[in-house]
């Protein structure tokens, strides 16, 4: 009988093996696909589609260039993005992939892989895994592109906001222009923004300039009737310029100093109001597309805001205007003619007076209250005459010249100057006696202000006035009652300054020549 063997000892349990997720290429892909696109930033998203290529393939190094820079990065950056290593001229010559990236139907630039770290060729694997990056880099580069276009559009529109607001704010022309010129500016990232007005010879002038630079030599440069441009710009159309040293087309002094440029007509209602040039200094990149279309808007929305504004202004002088003539209206109807009326009241009196015999004091009061009548009702009308005179415009009549004098004198003196002017003045003074008054007047009134005490300037024109020699001439007389006495040429006549103040007169034949 065979012995019995012994069961087997029972099998020690395995130890469990260490957990082992091998990071296969497929996950590797997805992570990146995944993480391609996250940042909406172009020059963000550019640089992760290069660092994951080369992580995916174990390349030494890769990097993306766009073969189209206007349209590849919109102005944010370089147009070639790399890893921080360079490759070596043997690792280049080893191994190397290129791969198009294509956003939409249009090459974008090439995925570009060299030096294997392995020190291999690159495998078809490596090529699958790249082209498939490429086309979803591909996506997330269209998507970054509306992104920052959407970006631009928006900063452009709040551009035109602000300054249509800054114009309709009461803005004079030339601050309008250098609104519409510095925010343009800023908008395109140009060098300079500067405005141009059609001349009367048929060109262009530069009549407003922003720059951070120095602007001397900018404002006053003209373009010449007949250039190319020029053409464009009187027809309406924009022009685009990629170097404004080098293009014939530019035939201005300053374009040396540029390079890429836009020239957009100013235009609202078929009405050309200038045109907005944004110059960029030689070397930077050229205009996009995009800018080239928000650019242009801008123009259009800023030259229909200077209309309104014009507008507004206008309004706004015209309703001064019209409120100035109901003034002057109701001056010369209430005011003019109550005074005439008490004046006649006065001489009445006085002649009853002397008729009566009554106190030669009481006569001599009532006969100064009607010559103080007289001079208001002078001074009155003098004011009715300024009220009528356009208040932004240089005065054009000789009564709005002498009032724009005794207005200026009236800012050192702290008052204003009383004025009477007798018989038609406008009418009969010729030019080159009207120029030598206003030089007696102006010499005058500086006297004036520069003596102490003085209260009171009164000036008096009389265009009806007989010289001597009986000749037909006009007089000025100027006094103040400031202490001093005045030393100034006269034609005829010089009337020393009193105790009482100091009196000024100036005479001339209405003729040089009889």
């Amino acid at each position: 009988m065979s012995e019995a063997s012994e069961p087997p000892e029972p099998a020690e349990p395995a130890e469990p093996a260490e957990a082992s997720t091998p990071r296969g290429p497929l996950p590797r892909l997805l992570e990146a696909v995944l993480g391609v696109g996250v940042d909406p930033e172009l020059r963000a998203t550019l640089q992760h589609i290069v660092d994951t290529a080369a992580e995916l393939t174990d390349a030494r190094h890769a990097s993306l260039e766009a073969t189209d820079p206007v349209h590849g990065t919109a102005g944010d950056g370089p147009t070639e993005f790399r890893t921080p290593e360079p490759p070596t001229a043997g690792q280049a010559a080893h191994s190397r992939l290129d791969v198009p990236v294509r956003v939409r139907d249009d090459t974008y630039g090439s995925l570009r892989l060299t030096g294997k770290r392995a020190d291999g060729d690159f495998t078809a694997e490596d090529e699958q895994l790249v082209r498939v990056l490429a086309t979803q880099a591909g996506i997330a580069i269209g998507n970054a592109r509306l992104h920052e276009t959407a970006r631009q559009r928006e900063r452009w529109i709040e551009g035109a906001a602000a300054v249509t607001t800054a114009l309709l704010t009461g803005e004079t022309a030339a601050d309008a222009l250098m609104t519409v010129a510095e925010r343009a500016r800023m908008l395109a990232d140009a060098s300079a923004g500067v405005i141009l007005q059609p001349t009367d010879e048929g060109g262009m002038e530069i009549v407003t300039a922003s720059t951070p630079d120095d602007p001397r030599g900018l404002v006053g440069t003209t373009i010449a009737p007949g250039s190319a441009v020029l053409e464009q710009l009187l027809g309406g159309e924009p022009v685009f310029v990629d170097d404004s040293a080098t293009d014939p087309r530019m035939t201005t002094q300053v374009r040396h100093r540029f390079g890429p440029s836009m020239l957009l007509p100013l235009q609202a209602g078929g009405r050309l109001i200038g045109t907005l040039a944004l110059p960029r200094r030689r070397g930077d990149r050229p205009y996009t597309s995009v800018e080239q279309l928000l650019a242009t808007q801008f123009a259009s929305q800023a030259a229909l805001a200077l209309v309104l504004a014009d507008a507004q202004q206008r309004r706004e002088r015209l309703a001064v205007f019209e409120d100035r003539d109901r003034i002057a209206r109701d001056l010369h109807d209430l005011v003019v003619q109550r005074l005439f009326a008490t004046g006649m009241m006065l001489e009445s009196t006085q002649r009853r007076t002397a008729d009566e015999e009554q106190d030669p004091e009481v006569h001599a009061m009532l006969g100064r209250a009607v010559e103080e009548l007289r001079s208001t009702v002078q001074e009155v009308r003098t004011a009715i005459f300024a009220l009528q005179q356009p208040p932004a415009d240089a005065p054009t009549t000789f009564r709005g010249k002498v009032l724009r004098e005794t207005a200026g004198a009236a800012a050192a003196l702290g008052f204003q100057p009383s004025v009477q002017f007798t018989g038609p003045v406008d009418a009969r003074l010729p030019a080159p006696v009207a120029t030598r008054l206003l030089t007696a007047l102006r010499a005058a009134l500086a006297a004036a202000t520069r003596r102490s005490g003085t209260t009171r300037v009164t000036v008096s024109i009389d265009a009806t006035t007989t010289l001597p020699d009986g000749r037909p001439g006009v007089r000025l007389t100027v006094f103040d009652d400031g202490k001093g006495k005045l030393t100034a040429e006269a034609e005829g006549n010089d009337e020393p300054g009193t105790g009482t103040g100091t009196t000024m007169t100036w005479q001339s034949p209405l003729r040089t020549h009889p």
